[in-house]
């Protein structure tokens, strides 16, 4: 299940560049541009987390490595797309932006603490 989500996830951004590109090479006035979002708190969700005693403790599990340590909100996206879609950003094509929180930057496990100089020279 993994590996077909994020192999659609690569055929949409790799299509997005597509069609930006041919879009430019016909000389149409139009931008495509994709937005990914990872774990935003909809109710596609309710499913998995329930609504239980037990929902916030699914919900902190589902995002306990992602960097911002939350869930994003449908707002944090339209944030996104809203000045994508305005005219100032004309120049802004077949481009990826990826709202996850930073979870394709790393996971918030701690990194391990760096040696000591004098236990790094034995």
């Amino acid at each position: 299940m993994e590996a077909a989500y994020a192999a659609g996830k690569a055929a949409v951004r790799n299509h997005t560049k597509s069609v930006a590109l041919y879009c430019a090479e016909q000389g149409l006035e139009i931008r495509c541009n994709v937005i990914q979002p990872a774990a935003i708190l909809t109710p596609m969700w309710d499913a998995m987390l329930g609504d239980g005693a037990e929902r916030e403790e699914r919900m902190a599990a589902f995002v306990r490595t992602t960097p911002l340590g939350r869930f994003g909100t449908v707002e944090e996206v339209a944030a996104l797309a809203v000045p994508l879609a305005a005219d100032e950003s004309t120049y802004t094509t077949a481009a990826g932006f990826t709202v996850d929180g930073g979870t394709l930057a790393g996971t918030a496990v701690p990194p391990r603490p760096p040696e000591s100089a004098t236990e790094s020279r034995a």
